[in-house]
């Protein structure tokens, strides 16, 4: 977390106190071992200043889910945003056929979402997103392989600015690393977690 050299378009001394202070939360959070987490390279267009970072939830040498976390601000403000940071995530896993074909599985996973957030008592607002599942099935010279489903959660949020203007980055990393585990199917972090559920192991995951 301490080197954000491809995460940080902008985010050294000409960037405002405000980003800058935020991006700094991000990389000094400390996440569950699982988690692998480090720096990207950050949209250009998106935002004046944007932040970007990847994770991988990992057992042993396996892949169990990946996602992109990105941090944009805008001085001036965002109409659509209400406020002047934004939280931008892709969230991807696969998925037991069974439980691809559970007609409430986007209900379900958009609530991990916001469910992840309020659990820790983060104040946000304007959340956005979409839930996609998607099934591949392998023909020709790819017919051994058995067929594949995959969850993908897009979403966007603003994360309420606290003292200072600066959000608690840090709490919704922390967050939305939750959330990475629940859809990883990894157990709750800890007991205050217990009433989390989470998705059953995926049936072959991607070796590392």
């Amino acid at each position: 977390m301490d080197d954000a050299k491809e995460g940080d378009r902008d985010g050294g001394a000409a960037a405002p106190p405000a980003f800058q202070a935020a991006v700094q939360a991000l990389r000094g959070s400390r996440l569950r071992p699982q988690i692998e987490i480090e720096p990207t390279r950050a949209p250009q267009r998106l935002a004046p200043h944007a932040y970007a970072l990847e994770a991988t939830v990992v057992d042993g040498d396996q892949d169990l889910a990946d996602g992109r976390l990105v941090l944009l601000h805008d001085p001036d403000g965002h109409d659509a945003w209400r406020g002047t940071f934004r939280l931008v995530t892709l969230v991807r896993a696969e998925l037991e056929a069974e439980m691809a074909a559970d007609p409430l599985l986007p209900e379900v996973c958009w609530s991990w979402l916001t469910g992840a957030l309020s659990a820790r008592g983060l104040s946000y607002g304007e959340p956005s997103g979409t839930v996609t599942r998607a099934s591949s099935h392998y023909f020709g010279g790819l017919s051994e392989r058995p067929a594949t489903s995959q969850i993908e959660i897009r979403a966007s949020w603003t994360p309420r600015e606290g003292l200072g203007g600066v959000p608690d980055t840090a709490g919704h990393l922390t967050s939305w690393c939750d959330l990475l585990a629940q859809v990883a199917g990894l157990p709750p972090a800890g007991p205050g977690d217990a009433s989390i559920v989470t998705l059953p192991q995926r049936r072959d995951p991607q070796a590392r």
